[in-house]
């Protein structure tokens, strides 16, 4: 707007004017960003932290042994380089990176005191957590299409999953995964945060960071909604047609022993597939009206650090 145009409109509307610069000062206090937030995490009492650190260290410990030595097991025997195997160690590999991304930043608070995570730092552990999550949702897909090949089409099984499709099948989970965290990452974090910073929970994730947002979060809120709707629709549809058919096949079978073996290969990922997917809808696929973080900071401790 002209200078001498801004004074002729001032002149006649100045009600106008102030109304459009007081309009103007909340916008600019709305995007007043923070520069580091504090986590509240599990508990403020000293003991009950000492606890919690030798409880999560022990925990993490057995992680990184048990994930990491399966993988090298699994990479140093030719007899495990199957695909189910091959699957088995890249899910291995994502659970250490998404418990990776939280729980050493957790018992550095619990053992020093110190809660404060800088909003760099936030943004950084809240991408990397979501991919890895996402990806591990798209490896237990591929995992129930391979438990199906194997005990559906067993003969065609060697030329339907390859190195190569198998290697494809990774690739798209991974791809998946980070287009999945930028979206999201880039959906929590446009929004103004301005002057609260104290984060309901143990980690930066997307329900206590839209909470403590001042912005209108109502759009992002829908977005989490939809995108981890589908994943989960998709992932889920993919498994349930696959064990469908997958109990088909083993009700024909004969053999008792032939049903129990079939059985058994797939109990332990029924199980993982239980467990993530009860979870994840309980995190993010409730109203925010309807959030517990009590609750919920519960439910991320089975699959964010366990």
């Amino acid at each position: 707007m002209e200078p001498s145009f801004h004074l002729l409109f001032s002149f006649y509307f100045p009600i106008a004017t102030e109304q459009a610069h007081n309009s103007q000062l909340i916008s600019m206090e709305n995007t007043t960003e923070v520069t580091e937030f504090l986590l509240v995490g599990l508990s403020d009492d000293p003991q009950v932290q000492i606890l919690l650190f030798i409880t999560f260290s022990l925990i993490y410990l057995l992680t990184l042994v048990g994930n990491l030595g399966m993988t090298e097991l699994i990479l140093l025997d030719s007899r495990l380089h199957t695909p189910m195997y091959f699957f088995l160690s890249q899910l291995s590999l994502v659970d250490f990176g998404y418990s990776s991304a939280v729980t050493p930043k957790v018992m550095a608070g619990f053992l020093t005191g110190d809660k404060t995570i800088s909003y760099e730092a936030c943004v950084t552990q809240f991408f990397f957590f979501v991919a890895f999550i996402t990806v591990e949702s798209f490896l237990l897909a591929a995992m129930a299409y391979d438990r199906y090949a194997a005990v559906c089409k067993p003969l065609h099984y060697t030329t339907a999953m390859t190195t190569k499709a198998c290697a494809r099948l990774l690739i798209g989970c991974y791809c998946c995964g980070f287009l999945n965290a930028s979206v999201h990452t880039g959906n929590v974090f446009r929004l103004s945060f301005c002057r609260a910073n104290v984060v309901n929970h143990f980690f930066c994730d997307a329900p206590p960071l839209l909470a403590l947002s001042c912005s209108d979060n109502y759009v992002s809120e829908m977005v989490i909604f939809f995108v981890v709707g589908f994943n989960a629709l998709f992932s889920v549809l993919v498994i349930f047609i696959s064990y469908l058919f997958l109990f088909i096949t083993i009700l024909r079978m004969r053999s008792s022993e032939g049903r129990q073996k079939a059985f058994s290969t797939c109990a332990s990922h029924l199980t993982a597939v239980s467990i993530f997917y009860g979870t994840v809808i309980f995190m993010y696929l409730q109203p925010s009206s309807s959030h517990s973080m009590s609750a919920d900071k519960m439910a991320s401790v089975f699959y964010a650090m366990v």
